[in-house]
């Protein structure tokens, strides 16, 4: 995998137009970009569209969480759309992550092109707190609720799985190696947290053993967006140098 292809800026806008220029200032230094929640609702299927005019990789993140059959069902309608990575909820249970699995692996083994899928495990916004407070895990650590989310996933047949920088060399340790872990909550240094609890730089997220990182506002809040993404390529390329 090349170095750029391991940064995915999060387009995390409300209209197609702010989307579209930054994509335009970072032109060839950016392969891959997330399209969310924000920025599906308000533009829908137009910005993935405009992501394949410009021959970019699209990760598709609206975290899919519902009854088996129905997330099946959004997951096929997606696939249409050429969307080259997506993301469903861990917490959705071990069927419906088994039942996304098998509809990405008859597209496979069709060798029909099929998107990469990640579980979420716990969102970065979230810390122990939420354990005790809305689930009741008194007795888990962070670290232990994710680990157990992320084995579930891959005993699921998922890809991969999505989580905080601060828990990839443990994923790696407890999973295995060939685990994908993609991770958000990515701040270069001296940038601020904002709503993330669980965060890292670049350079240690992927000195960890992160596969994909995803950076949003640093990066497209930023007066110099194009020099912010070099800053976090080379902090890449120090990072996979010292794992």
């Amino acid at each position: 995998m090349k170095i750029n292809d391991k940064l995915i800026v999060a387009l995390d806008f409300d209209s197609l137009k702010k989307a579209i220029k930054i994509v335009d200032i970072l032109d060839k230094n950016v392969t891959t970009y997330k399209v969310g929640l924000q920025l599906f609702t308000k533009e829908g299927y137009k910005s993935l569209e405009f992501l394949k005019k410009r021959d970019k990789k699209i990760f598709l993140d609206l975290k899919f969480h519902d009854i088996p059959n129905t997330v099946v069902g959004a997951v096929s309608s997606v696939l249409e759309h050429g969307v080259d990575m997506l993301t469903i909820h861990a917490m959705g249970g071990f069927d419906m992550m088994e039942s996304v699995a098998k509809l990405i692996w008859q597209k496979r083994k069709k060798k029909t092109p099929a998107p990469k899928v990640f579980a979420v495990t716990l969102l970065t916004s979230l810390d122990s707190a939420f354990l005790q407070d809305m689930i009741g895990a008194t007795s888990r650590s962070i670290e232990e609720e994710i680990l157990i989310l992320a084995q579930a996933a891959r005993s699921a047949g998922i890809d991969g799985v999505v989580a905080s920088p601060l828990e990839v060399k443990m994923l790696k340790q407890k999973c295995g190696k060939d685990i994908l872990i993609l991770t958000p909550g990515i701040r270069p240094t001296d940038f601020d947290k904002n709503d993330q609890q669980r965060t890292s730089t670049p350079y240690q997220a992927i000195k960890d053993g992160a596969d994909y990182i995803v950076v949003g506002r640093p990066i497209t809040t930023s007066t110099e967006p194009l020099k912010v993404v070099k800053d976090i390529l080379k902090e890449i390329k120090n990072g996979l140098k010292d794992s």
